[in-house]
């Protein structure tokens, strides 16, 4: 995916307002519904994915892993 780093910043608050809330209570009800929010495993997780693509596009980084080849040779 591509994004810019505005929107990658935008997504990491709203996952760490997610921690937050999520620290003040797992679940509720109202009335009949209730409603119970995403684990802090997940969380956690979607909060390390996001610093990380918030740290590329700082840096200019390109997305994915680079791949180098090495060709052992006889002297």
């Amino acid at each position: 995916m591509s994004w810019t780093l505005e929107e990658a910043q935008n997504q990491l608050a709203i996952w760490i307002e997610a921690e937050s809330s999520v620290a003040t209570g797992q679940s509720y009800r109202i009335g009949t519904r209730q409603l119970t929010r995403a684990s802090l495993r997940e969380i956690a997780e979607r909060i390390k994915y996001w610093r990380a693509e918030v740290e590329r596009l700082k840096s200019g980084r390109k997305p994915g892993m680079r791949v180098m080849r090495a060709v052992p040779r006889d002297l």
